[in-house]
């Protein structure tokens, strides 16, 4: 093996390292080690790492966690944070098994096209798209997700989108499973203006 032969199966070896760590890995990552991007494609061409979209690559025995949509979906919209359902099933809120990720982007944000994973995109802005991101590292990528108390609200905000009954099952185990208390519920009800709605079913919980 040549010098040049050994330097590239040395940086592969490296790069394969990287995936089986982190489970998920882009270009981009590659790059910022100083490495070449072209050993992603070659390992993927030897059958050493799958590709699961243009761009993303995950290691071929990698056992990825079943956020993994959730961590692929961030990558696919920058922008994004996880919300509604999704965020719901994040923090144990829900028995819905959403069959798309949920993500809330600013307005003028462009929409993500991905046929994987299928992403549902709803417009926030100001306070609704900034309060309560919490960012969550699942394999391997930084994934911001609306915290629990802020996906209670949101639900309510988007009931008929996601259903009267996910929003108050929500809430039902928001108090259940001591998420938070109702008057974290209530001001942030009152910050994203959706007070007025809510309160009735607050009441009606009291």
């Amino acid at each position: 093996m040549t010098n040049s032969e050994h330097s590239k199966e040395f940086a592969s070896r490296k790069v394969l390292a990287l995936v089986r760590e982190r489970g998920i890995v882009r270009p981009r990552d590659i790059s910022a080690l100083g490495l070449s991007p072209t050993h992603l494609q070659r390992l993927y061409e030897q059958g050493r790492i799958d590709r699961s979209g243009r761009g993303i690559y995950i290691a071929s025995e990698a056992e990825l966690s079943f956020r993994a949509t959730l961590a692929e979906a961030a990558i696919r919209a920058p922008r994004g944070v996880v919300c509604l359902i999704s965020a719901l099933e994040f923090h144990g809120l829900t028995t819905q098994l959403p069959d798309r990720v949920w993500m809330a982007l600013p307005t003028g944000a462009r929409h993500p096209k991905s046929d994987w994973p299928p992403i549902r995109c709803v417009t926030m802005s100001g306070v609704t798209y900034e309060l309560g991101v919490e960012t969550h590292r699942i394999d391997g990528v930084e994934v911001p997700v609306f915290s629990a108390v802020k996906t209670v609200v949101d639900c309510f905000r988007f009931r008929n989108r996601v259903g009267l009954d996910v929003a108050m099952e929500a809430i039902r185990d928001f108090r259940r499973y001591g998420k938070g208390t109702m008057s974290e519920i209530w001001d942030t009800a009152v910050a994203c203006r959706v007070s007025c709605s809510m309160k009735p079913y607050l009441e009606a919980l009291a």
